[in-house]
């Protein structure tokens, strides 16, 4: 329902384009704005111009960051024997979360999705395969893709492209999550979890 109030629903318009968030949400969110008064909308505008201004990619694995190169690809400490590749810069996030990954990353910025006209030069893997001929040989690439029709795609693809190279390619495994009930799991899910198989 619009309020026929342009400022308001040109608000909730451009919330309703936020990933995950529907009318009702971005009508709330819009209102929780406004009730925060002035103060709070000026804070909130000036954390997204600095965002803007401030954060871009990082030029050797595509993440974000705020400096010349971000945080982990300036790290001394991680092994550049293990290159991790993610979809999007918020799967560093995650995997990173797990605190035990300690090569370094490569994140696409998309997946393969012929549907919305995306391809692989659409991505970053050029810059992919000039990484992995520079000069720190990379022993394994970890396939770090979504579970889905995209993900499966784009590693197909990237697994035939760095079969020329001398290295290992792995994927996370995919499969039953833990404390669930199989009666719960989706066949797909089901079916990989079964071709994941592990020797006990």
């Amino acid at each position: 329902m619009a309020f026929q109030i342009p400022a308001l629903d040109l608000l909730i318009h451009e919330l309703t384009r936020l990933p995950g968030i529907g009318e009702k949400t971005a009508q709330r969110l819009a209102f929780f704005i406004l009730r925060e008064g002035p103060e709070y909308s000026q804070r909130l505008q000036d954390a997204l111009s600095s965002v803007k201004t401030g954060v871009r990619n990082c030029p050797r694995c595509f993440s974000y960051t705020d400096q010349e190169l971000c945080r982990i690809c300036e790290s001394p400490h991680r092994d550049p024997a293990i290159l991790c590749i993610v979809e999007e810069p918020s799967d560093v996030i995650r995997m990173e979360a797990m605190g035990t990954f300690q090569g370094f990353y490569h994140v696409l910025q998309g997946t393969i999705s012929p549907l919305d006209g995306r391809g692989p030069d659409d991505l970053r893997v050029q810059e992919l395969l000039e990484r992995l001929q520079g000069e720190t040989p990379v022993k394994e690439v970890v396939l770090a893709l979504d579970a889905n029709l995209e993900g499966d795609t784009t590693a197909l693809y990237l697994s035939k492209l760095l079969s020329s190279f001398a290295l290992q390619v792995t994927r996370l495994a995919h499969g039953v999550p833990f404390g669930s009930d199989i009666d719960y799991i989706d066949q797909r899910t089901l079916t990989r979890a079964y071709e994941n198989r592990v020797k006990m």
